[in-house]
């Protein structure tokens, strides 16, 4: 299996190819206490873990216990630029925060040859888009966004995969990661392994370095990829299937229904 040295990889790109991501944002991922909490904060910036855009929605938000159990996150408060939550860990071990999204874009002509779009729900899709309708297009879009934070100790119960979507499983504990120190981790759509699947790994704190600093990597055949880690600093892990393709007009011949998949998750490297 490869290895990457992403401290010699590190690209420099410039800011305008950046543009607004997502992301769950923990204020530690290791939290050593008699009486465990951790605050989550939420939004979507053009600079990684910048408060400058707008604030991420919590809707449907879950928290993955050390045995494996979800739950609703907690009732959080939603700002105009942040959203946030905290998490009281009343077990010692590793739990997974995550949002799972499923919408869906469509276009078709209705009985009158009127053209219509839709976005929403699946559930809303299935209510309003007749299932007859003429010259139908649509798009299924499959959205997990996580973080992971441990009370006390390391542990996996968590960390198993659903086998719905894009997601990264992580070999190596995500809130044990230190730099110089080797991570490993799986990819897979739904359930199986994605081998030669690319994606991206971006340091936080754009707006000092002036630069992005994307590193792009790949798994193997195996769908498995490890990574020497590069300096102390929180980051942010981003993958979609099927890669990006270049804005256009939209061929004739595309197909009636596509499916696209992301996946993003904020990971800690600590210090040696």
């Amino acid at each position: 299996m490869n290895k990457t040295l992403l401290a010699l990889a590190l690209a420099a790109v410039s800011l305008s190819a950046s543009a607004h991501r997502g992301w769950l944002y923990p204020q530690a991922t290791m939290v050593e206490s008699k009486e465990p909490w951790v605050t989550i904060d939420g939004a979507i910036s053009e600079g990684l873990f910048d408060i400058e855009h707008v604030a991420l929605k919590l809707d449907g938000a879950t928290v993955t216990d050390p045995d494996g159990v979800s739950t609703p996150a907690p009732a959080g408060y939603m700002g105009k630029q942040r959203s946030t939550f905290d998490l009281k860990m009343t077990k010692n071990g590793t739990y997974k925060i995550s949002i799972v999204s499923r919408n869906v874009m469509a276009s078709y002509k209705d009985k009158a040859g009127e053209p219509k779009r839709f976005r929403g729900s699946e559930e809303a899709f299935a209510k309003e888009v007749p299932a007859d309708a003429q010259e139908l297009k649509t798009t299924y879009a499959h959205q997990r966004l996580e973080t992971f934070v441990s009370a006390n100790k390391t542990s996996d119960g968590a960390l198993k995969a659903s086998g719905v979507g894009l997601e990264m499983i992580p070999l190596t504990n995500p809130t044990d990661l230190r730099a110089g120190e080797t991570a490993r981790w799986r990819f897979q759509l739904d359930g199986k392994p994605l081998p030669k699947f690319a994606f991206s790994l971006i340091p936080g704190g754009v707006r000092y370095r002036g630069v992005l600093g994307e590193v792009r990597l790949e798994t193997d055949a195996k769908g498995e990829v490890a990574v020497i880690l590069p300096a102390p600093g929180m980051y942010w892990l981003n993958a979609g299937f099927p890669a990006a393709q270049p804005k256009g007009p939209a061929a004739a011949d595309a197909p009636a229904v596509t499916r696209r998949y992301s996946y993003a998750a904020t990971l800690e490297v600590l210090p040696e």
